[in-house]
């Protein structure tokens, strides 16, 4: 995982810097369409099938391009996922989740753990990752870190919340309800149910009446 970490902070301080690795100045508009045709082929032929070749032709740049700015494939990869993954957090909407009702509250942080909520192919995506835990694993090591974690531990602060609000069961397992909603949407794309909306509010539906305060609750 350090080596992540290590690779992740370089490609990040460069792309901040506005600098390629020949100290030229960097062309945000071509360094995207790159990314988006690194995503591209890792949702068409996964991480260890596609070439920078193809990325190259499909961004329409050479090979010397890429190299460049980036090392090597993985770095590229894990600047593809980082640009996704600050795009997914971009396109939520403001949630003041200490103000909302606490079922509201609950839904939202549910919805927000859906891998593609900004990304249609993400589970495509995170099904190619998974398939890498033992040619690549600190691929999936960053997509724990980066995507699902912070989703996961959302539900589980979200619940705390609640709790301190008197609004949930005391004795409530937050880690175990947060990891449920999150299967939820593995579960759904596996049996084909992922397009059809509303899992976050059928999920709450199932769960809140055995997680609600009531006078009954220890």
């Amino acid at each position: 995982m350090s080596d992540v970490s290590g690779v992740r902070v370089d490609a990040s301080e460069q792309a901040r810097s506005g600098a390629s690795r020949g100290g030229r100045p960097r062309d945000p508009a071509l360094d995207e369409s790159i990314i988006k045709a690194t995503r591209r082929r890792l949702v068409l032929d996964g991480y260890s099938a596609m070439s920078l070749g193809d990325i190259a032709a499909d961004a329409g740049v050479s090979r010397p391009t890429i190299y460049r700015r980036w090392a090597n494939k993985l770095e590229l990869t894990i600047d593809a996922l980082d640009w996704g993954f600050r795009r997914q957090q971009d396109s939520y909407p403001p949630a003041p989740f200490e103000d909302m009702p606490a079922r509201e509250a609950f839904t939202e942080a549910v919805r927000r753990v859906d891998p593609s909520y900004f990304n249609p192919d993400a589970m495509v995506l995170m099904g190619n990752f998974m398939g890498e835990a033992l040619r690549t694993p600190e691929l999936l090591d960053h997509l724990k870190e980066r995507a699902v974690e912070p989703r996961v531990r959302l539900v589980e602060q979200v619940l705390a919340g609640l709790q301190d609000r008197g609004e949930v069961r005391r004795d409530l397992d937050r880690h175990t309800v947060a990891t449920l909603c999150f299967g939820a949407y593995y579960s759904a794309f596996l049996r084909g149910e992922h397009r059809r909306g509303g899992l976050a509010e059928e999920v709450v539906a199932v769960l809140w009446p055995a997680i609600a305060w009531s006078d009954s609750a220890p």
